[in-house]
């Protein structure tokens, strides 16, 4: 089920809307958990058995690091507690208050000290946990990446006979790389001390499989919602700017991501193609990739304002950089964030000299390019990202173009990111070559070429690239223009609500790029 669908918009948000809202404060975590449960199973019901297992074991992983739980209720005397409401409250629930109907579950929450030592038994429930996600994320994602490595490698090497040749394959389960990530950060926090683990696996199950972030993130940390879980307010005013949200949003998917994704498609599936007509191609999957995701999360942050939840940001203008390093600071930010406090940061970061500091830079972007998807096309893509990240550094976190005026030093990052769009996009290392090949105008034009720039370039889909370019570089961000909303832009948000909904049941051209990954 995806947000921008009749069935999501029209049947399951508002019978979830009702039944959460009608249900007491103690029973809303249990409704939102078993409706997320029926949205990540609609389309395969056998995802929601791995969503179990993986929750499962952080959840018991928890309850092991502070010692408490069935098994280890003999060490909570041991163990130095702080009371879950000291210390530093997570942004994204400042000035959330605690319904007074929550109050009683503080006694449910403990954590451990940050300067606490760890015993080998917390430090083995940490390493199950990170080891249990990292094996299913391993498994099920790159299982089929990994046998036909294997046997392209032995082909070339001359010895087919060594080949696996395997008939079946490993279906992906949706939103596992996010869910895992997430998953991994709760066990992770609570053995640092950062957050206090729950002891109701209602709640804790709710944090894991909540729908609105569920399959495409963004990848929402539990330190980020801890007290959100505990107790959180559900205003009107949080349910109106989670409706704005929603709205700008669905526009952004079905009014540019789409018609952009049709002209991106056209370009990348061609057999002959111009050099004008590829750059315009790869211009239009630029805008694509952004709308459609940065659309996704716009959704996802407005139902959770609508359930009384508030996620935090995950894009800021990305095509506004003006170097790589920016590029990284503004998109995907739960990921960029997620990968420099869980993996960079313990790597050494850059507390270990230049040199060391180059390597973690380019083994943490080859590891998030090829989380992305599991192709060599991935890999190039983070490397590509990450050397350009290492060589930024060297020169004191600034771009090799740094002495142009910031919108040329803008348009050269947003050109350096579109090259290595073309691996994100391209279906193998052979397909992006030649449509970088034919960027460069290497490549031969067939008369059939006439045709296909008839398609590509007519009035509606070069205006909707048009108006993608003039949002991307002039128009409001979506977190800032909805922090205000009045009457003259709650006419806009309703106008866009319509126009997104009728043009949405006339599109047969749907899709959700990162569901993939």
């Amino acid at each position: 089920m995806v947000f921008s669908s009749h069935v999501f918009v029209f049947y399951f948000l508002p019978l979830t809307l009702l039944l959460y809202y009608a249900a007491p404060w103690r029973g809303r975590h249990l409704v939102l958990t078993l409706l997320s449960y029926l949205f990540y199973g609609w389309a395969n019901p056998l995802f929601v058995v791995l969503l179990l297992f993986s929750t499962v074991v952080d959840y018991l992983c928890g309850l092991a690091i502070v010692g408490s739980g069935p098994l280890w209720l003999g060490r909570l005397a041991q163990l130095r507690l702080k009371p879950p409401g000291a210390g530093k409250r997570s942004r994204a629930s400042r000035g959330i208050a605690h319904s007074p109907a929550t109050r009683g579950l503080d006694h449910e929450l403990v954590s451990l000290e940050p300067d606490t030592a760890r015993t080998r038994g917390q430090r083995a429930a940490v390493i199950v946990s990170v080891c249990t996600n990292l094996a299913l994320l391993g498994f099920f994602k790159y299982f089929n990446f990994g046998v036909a490595s294997y046997d392209t490698l032995l082909t070339v090497l001359g010895l087919d006979g060594l080949r696996l040749d395997l008939v079946f394959r490993i279906t992906l389960p949706l939103g596992i790389s996010f869910y895992t990530f997430q998953s991994m950060s709760y066990t992770i926090d609570v053995y640092r001390g950062h957050a206090a683990p729950l002891r109701s696996f209602i709640d804790f199950a709710c944090y894991v499989s909540m729908f609105p972030q569920l399959v495409a993130g963004p990848i929402i940390r539990f330190s980020e919602v801890a007290d959100q879980l505990r107790g959180r307010t559900c205003t009107a005013m949080k349910f109106a700017r989670g409706v704005a949200f929603l709205s700008v949003g669905l526009a952004k998917k079905i009014l540019l991501a789409n018609p952009c994704g049709q002209v991106a498609d056209l370009a990348f599936d061609a057999g002959s193609l111009g050099a004008l007509d590829a750059w315009y191609g790869l211009v239009a999957y630029a805008f694509q990739i952004y709308y459609d995701f940065s659309a996704y999360s716009d959704m996802a942050i407005g139902l959770g304002l609508m359930l009384g939840f508030v996620f935090p940001k995950n894009f800021d203008s990305p095509y506004r950089s003006a170097s790589i390093t920016e590029f990284w600071r503004r998109w995907h930010i739960s990921l960029s964030s997620w990968l420099r406090d869980y993996l960079y940061v313990p790597l050494g970061g850059s507390r270990r000299g230049p040199r060391r500091t180059y390597v973690n830079l380019l083994l943490v972007m080859l590891l998030g390019g090829l989380w992305h998807g599991a192709a060599w096309t991935f890999v190039i893509w983070g490397g590509l990202h990450g050397t350009l990240l290492a060589l930024e550094r060297a020169r004191g976190k600034t771009a090799l173009y740094d002495h142009l005026p910031r919108p040329v030093r803008v348009g050269a990052t947003f050109m350096l990111v579109s090259i290595g769009w073309v691996f994100f996009r391209a279906d193998d290392l052979g397909e992006a070559l030649r449509y970088l090949q034919t960027m460069l105008g290497l490549s031969a034009v067939e008369p059939s070429r006439a045709v296909l720039a008839g398609v590509m370039y007519q009035p509606y889909l070069a205006g909707t690239v048009a108006v993608a370019a003039l949002v991307t570089w002039g128009g409001p961000q979506t977190w800032d223009w909805t922090r205000r909303l009045t009457a003259p832009r709650a006419v806009l948000i309703v106008a866009a609500l319509v126009v997104a909904l009728a043009v949405l049941s006339t599109q047969a051209y749907n899709p959700f790029i990162y569901f993939i990954f």
